[in-house]
C-alpha cells in the first residue's frame, strides 16, 4: 500500500457510503437516531475535499488525514470511532509503501482504537463484530500464503458476514443497548459500514 492506494480507499469508502446511505439510514431508524447514513456520508464527503487540499506522500499521511477530518466532521459516536481507527492505521503506516504484514498490523492497531474508545467487545452489536472476523480473515489469508488482494478479499468477506450475524444480537453498547430486547432482528449500521469499508478496500487492491 502507497499513498495512491491510500487515497483510493477513501476515495472508494466515499462512493460505496454515498450507494448504500439510505440503508445504513433504514438500518439506523431502527435502532439508533436514523442519523447513520447522514453523517458517514457527509464526513467521507469531508475526506475526499481534505484530501484534495494538500499533497500526502505516505499511506499514513493520508489515513492520519482521513481520520483526523471524520472525528471533526462525523456526528454521533461514529466520528470518534472510525476517526481514531483511521488514525491509528495512518500512525501504523509510516514509510512510503507497506506490504501486506504492515497493513495487517495497521488494521490491528485500529481494531485496538476502536475497543479502546467504545469498550466494545464482540458480540455487542457494533462496529467490532464486523471488525474483529476481518482482521482475523486477513492474518488468515496471509499464514496461508496470501497476498495483500486476497487478504483484504477475505477481510471484505468475514465483515459482511459479521454484520450480517449482529440482526440475531442484543445489543449492548450505544443508543441501541437502550432497547433491550427489541434491538435484536435489526442489523447494526455500524457494523454494516464497517462492511463496506472493508470491501472497498477489497475492491482497490485488485485494481
Amino acid at each position: 500500500m502507497d499513498a495512491a492506494l491510500a487515497r483510493a480507499w477513501v476515495q472508494a469508502i466515499a462512493a460505496a457510503i454515498d450507494e448504500h446511505t439510505d440503508q445504513l439510514t433504514q438500518l439506523d431508524s431502527a435502532i439508533g437516531d436514523a442519523d447513520h447514513g447522514a453523517n458517514m456520508r457527509r464526513g467521507f464527503s469531508a475526506c475526499l475535499d481534505a484530501l484534495a487540499d494538500t499533497p500526502l506522500e505516505t499511506p499514513g499521511d493520508v489515513l492520519v488525514r482521513t481520520g483526523a477530518t471524520l472525528i471533526s466532521s462525523v456526528g454521533g459516536a461514529a466520528g470518534p470511532l472510525y476517526g481514531s481507527a483511521f488514525r491509528a492505521i495512518g500512525r501504523a503506516l509510516a514509510g512510503p509503501d507497506a506490504g501486506a504484514e504492515q497493513v495487517l498490523s495497521a488494521l490491528t492497531e485500529g481494531l485496538t482504537a476502536v475497543k479502546r474508545l467504545g469498550a466494545a467487545v464482540p458480540g455487542d452489536k457494533t462496529i467490532v463484530d464486523a471488525y474483529t472476523p476481518a482482521v482475523a480473515a486477513f492474518e488468515q489469508e496471509l499464514w496461508e500464503g496470501g497476498g495483500l488482494a486476497a487478504a483484504a478479499a477475505h477481510a471484505a468477506e468475514a465483515a459482511e458476514a459479521g454484520a450480517r450475524a449482529t440482526t440475531t444480537m442484543q445489543a449492548r453498547k450505544g443508543r441501541a443497548s437502550y432497547l433491550g430486547p427489541r434491538s435484536v432482528g435489526h442489523q447494526d449500521p455500524g457494523a454494516t459500514s464497517t462492511a463496506l469499508i472493508f470491501r472497498a478496500l477489497a475492491e482497490v487492491t485488485v485494481r
